[in-house]
């Protein structure tokens, strides 16, 4: 096992940089500065904290070029998307320096005692695991409310994006967050069962795949710790006979191809009914043909590499696999030859259950086309997944979908005539073996908080 990360450019293979892993007394370090550094956090006021959430923001729009660009180079994603995810860390910061005061406010309950009301307070340490693919959104969005709650927070990044986890610790050291506040680990997986299982660390929050996240529940579970997991989806997006075909089909290449699709709440798999299916299919792959995959820092690319090799071997052996079982390339399907993570639009036909197009989770700009006799139909197979995370419903009638969407579609969020997004305003997360807990909105403000009940009695009379 290598005693160090190297960072390597999707792009062309090219080394970037290579970073020590910590020693057990660097890591012992960590955790006991943590712990260290959370007992005068905690007791700041939340507007304290607050003023310092807002100046990261400041620099997390000063610095978005450069920081997009790093982005760009360590995982592949072209360069508007990443700057325009940094910008989006700059809303997240913003929405909870407007209120997050409110949502950890004490809360008065009626009872018969003089006085009764819930108070939040934070748990301590909490460790953080977080994957490449949004390398400094999904860190922001975990981050920030579980500081602003006044825990301290210990980053283990993909080894792949380090540079992304250093330059978000010095983002926020120069936002002015204390010293041991924030930190990052630099060390092998086979190594953070011990950290997660550590008595200082009171909680973890993962975002990976279903495999992580069973490995991480079962250490933090040995150890009773409080574990959210945002792990793998094959989002369902269900095409209703009476749907605008253009705007669905426009909508739904969008939602695949987000991040080079490599994302886990994309569109995954595109369930149409059968009446408007090879209307669908038709708009769909005009449009698919115009996207450009190439150099991420390109400004007419739409699609970067894949951030490493081993998830476009994955891809290329799904879809070989499915057609081997009946699937049709209607685009793409080739692994392009020469330098870089390269992968091409594609898009499968008659894609059915049974099929790892079908099955699994597919982390690239593949499509997998579900024909549907009927509505009924549809649902039954927007459902027939291990996973629940996102949906999406297309249809003229919005009441009709709105009622499905609440009532029959087993996942945590779902889209009308539009795609899932992750939003500060709203609860992010899925069910099954998307996993569980929230992110985001006041819902993942209060994951990493003691919800403390205090009551107030009168001393007794002498």
């Amino acid at each position: 096992m290598p005693s160090h990360i190297t960072t390597i450019n999707p792009k062309n293979g090219s080394l970037l940089k290579t970073y020590p892993h910590m020693s057990d007394g660097e890591v012992r370090h960590v955790l006991d500065e943590s712990r260290r550094a959370g007992a005068s956090w905690r007791q700041l006021a939340v507007d304290t904290r607050l003023g310092l959430v807002a100046a990261l923001a400041e620099r997390l729009i000063a610095q978005a070029p450069r920081l997009g660009r790093l982005a760009t180079e360590e995982m592949g994603k072209p360069l508007a998307q990443a700057i325009k995810e940094v910008e989006k860390c700059a809303v997240a910061c913003r929405y909870y320096v407007e209120h997050a005061a409110r949502f950890l406010a004490d809360e008065p309950v009626a009872t018969g005692a003089v006085k009764s009301y819930i108070t939040y307070r934070p748990l301590g340490p909490v460790l953080c695991i977080m994957p490449w693919n949004f390398p400094y959104w999904q860190v922001i969005r975990f981050a920030v409310p579980a500081l602003v709650a006044g825990n301290t927070v210990i980053l283990k990044h993909a080894e792949n994006v380090t540079g992304v986890a250093l330059e978000i610790g010095g983002l926020l050291a120069h936002a002015g967050f204390p010293d041991g506040v924030f930190q990052v680990l630099r060390l092998e997986h086979k190594r953070l069962q011990d950290v997660i299982q550590d008595d200082l660390v009171q909680a973890v929050s993962l975002t990976g795949s279903d495999r992580a996240g069973r490995a991480v529940a079962a250490a933090a579970g040995a150890s009773l710790k409080k574990v959210v997991l945002e792990l793998g989806g094959s989002d369902p997006y269900i095409v209703l006979r009476d749907a605008d075909i253009e705007h669905a089909a426009s909508v739904c290449l969008d939602a695949r191809l987000v991040n080079g699709g490599q994302s886990c709440v994309a569109a995954k798999r595109f369930i149409i009914e059968d009446a408007v299916y090879d209307r669908f299919v038709e708009a769909f792959v005009a449009k698919a043909r115009t996207k450009t995959v190439g150099d991420p820092l390109a400004p007419t690319t739409d699609v970067g590499p894949l951030a490493k090799l081993g998830i476009r071997d994955d891809v290329a052996r799904q879809v070989a696999a499915s057609t081997a079982m009946g699937a049709r390339i209607l685009l793409g399907g080739a692994t392009p030859e020469g330098a870089g993570c390269y992968y091409p639009v594609t898009v499968l036909d008659g894609v059915a259950a049974g099929m790892p197009a079908f099955d699994e989770e597919v982390f690239g700009p593949v499509a997998a086309l579900v024909r549907a006799k009927d509505c009924e139909t549809a649902l039954a197979l927007a459902n027939r997944s291990r996973f629940g995370l996102g949906g999406a419903i297309f249809s003229a009638d919005v009441q009709r979908a709105e009622e499905l969407a609440a009532q029959r579609l087993d996942v945590g969020m779902v889209a009308i005539n539009g795609m899932v997004q992750s939003d500060p305003r709203l609860p992010f997360g899925g069910v099954r073996q998307s996993g569980y807990g929230r992110e985001l909105s006041w819902v993942g403000l209060r994951e990493f908080v003691n919800v403390k009940t205090i009551v107030v009695n009168e001393p007794p009379r002498t």
